[in-house]
């Protein structure tokens, strides 16, 4: 219930308390009211943080609010549902917000249908009179004078800083138990945020959870710059073309190779000559169109990271592993990811970065930390979504253990977190940070943001 039960006279909102923290536009000193957002006055209603003291709409009549609605976060009114009287008048249907009610006509909601049922528009200033199609006038209720201004500056602070969060000075206030239930959430949302993109995959292979997870697999052995030639590549070439050759380390690779488009060139050496000739073969055979070599990136990046030797890894891998999408799944901790990934590669490569320029012999296995990114990226949203679509909690609480076992991330933006006096002890908890971080601090969100909740409330 969201009832008219207060007698306090109402917070008066003036401009004047908010000018001194916007005085580096000159817009803004115009209009205090220019960079309040929309979810401003929603956050207002959802938190009941304005003045109920006769409650009246902007003609005058009495208002009270029974029920507030349910916040609709798709197309279509703010909120839904609701219940007030008017009067004497009871009314049930939709309530729409706005910072002006003008946006209104400026938003088109007089041209769609889904606005016909609203019965309260609630506005913090009302500067046009908005009416119903058959031209009877939407009752309004008008907030400017109503919300605490102390509440406004504080979200007006955060809004308009240019920190690198928009809670930097607070951020350590908020209570630990408060920020960790927050963390827990936020990694939810991210590996659900993930498995959007394996749902769509997944549609594309009629629910093939073997290749499907083959191609996500190669996407992230790619990392951020060869995602998409890596996912591309492995596209190009079925599961079940693969597995004819499962026993032949040279044959994967000169299908990986060539189909990559890197043996079109001539070459000095033997090694990739092989290669060259077995692939010439196997593409007449099975009509194979490679990829375009152009694809591939190596500007600025480690010889580690070179696609050449991510394809030998790649190649080691489905040598060595068949059906890897059941083995991840029967994995039952961190260790046993990191030894089916623990990949040699054939003995060219160990001398080898590139086809025909030879380098000191090195080991070149997968690092722990990168093994570590294929599980945070691939196989902990895989088991995520396996757990929800076949409704096992097993495999999603694997997924949330795997993280948990994994040390913290090394990146720009943790170490910002860190600079700030957050210690993330793990996967878990960066992954957590780097959400909060990227849609929620980077959007200033904050009304959305439990942190932001927490420093508006205090």
């Amino acid at each position: 219930m969201f009832l008219n039960t207060s007698n306090r006279k109402p917070h008066i909102f003036n401009p004047a308390d908010v000018a001194p923290f916007l005085q580096y536009s000159s817009l803004l000193r115009e209009d205090p009211y220019a960079t309040l957002k929309e979810d401003f006055i929603q956050y207002v209603w959802r938190t009941k943080r304005f003045s109920f003291y006769d409650l009246k709409t902007t003609q005058g009549e009495s208002l009270e609010i029974i029920e507030a609605g349910s916040h609709n976060q798709n197309a279509g009114p703010d909120f839904l549902d609701a219940k007030i009287k008017i009067g004497d008048t009871i009314l049930m249907g939709n309530i729409e917000m706005h910072l002006r009610s003008s946006e209104w006509v400026k938003h088109k909601h007089q041209l769609d249908p889904a606005y016909q049922n609203v019965i309260l528009h609630v506005v913090l200033i009302e500067d046009q009179i908005i009416n119903h199609t058959n031209e009877s006038r939407i009752p309004c209720l008008e907030l400017r004078s109503r919300v605490p201004p102390r509440l406004s500056k504080t979200y007006l602070k955060l809004l308009n800083n240019e920190n690198w969060i928009p809670c930097h000075n607070h951020f350590h206030k908020v209570p630990e138990i408060k920020l960790a239930l927050w963390l827990d959430r936020l990694l939810v949302e991210r590996l659900e945020r993930k498995t959007a993109y394996i749902t769509t995959r997944l549609q594309e292979t009629q629910n093939d959870w073997e290749t499907c997870f083959f191609q996500i697999l190669c996407r992230n052995f790619g990392g951020k710059v060869n995602a998409d030639p890596f996912e591309w590549l492995a596209q190009s070439l079925p599961l079940k073309l693969l597995a004819r050759h499962q026993d032949r380390l040279l044959h994967i690779e000169a299908l990986l190779f060539g189909q990559a488009g890197m043996l079109t060139g001539e070459f000095k050496d033997e090694y990739p000559n092989k290669l060259k000739k077995e692939y010439q073969f196997f593409q007449k055979k099975y009509k194979l169109q490679p990829i375009r070599s152009a694809s591939w990136k190596m500007l600025r990046m480690r010889p580690a990271s070179f696609p050449t030797l991510r394809i030998a890894q790649l190649a080691m891998l489905i040598f060595k592993s068949r059906h890897l999408f059941s083995k991840t799944l029967a994995a039952t901790n961190v260790k046993e990811i990191e030894n089916m990934f623990d990949l040699d590669v054939s003995a060219y490569w160990l001398t080898h970065y590139l086809f025909d320029k030879a380098t000191a012999k090195r080991k070149k296995s997968l690092g722990k930390s990168t093994i570590h990114l294929i599980i945070v990226n691939t196989i902990a949203p895989f088991l995520f979504i396996y757990g929800q679509r076949r409704a096992e909690q097993s495999y999603k609480d694997k997924a949330l253990s795997l993280l948990e076992n994994i040390p913290a991330e090394q990146n720009k933006i943790i170490k910002r977190w860190k600079d700030l006096g957050v210690k993330p002890k793990s996967a878990y908890q960066t992954q957590a940070l780097l959400e909060l971080k990227n849609n929620f601090c980077d959007r200033k969100a904050c009304l959305s943001c439990t942190v932001g909740q927490h420093i508006l409330s205090t």
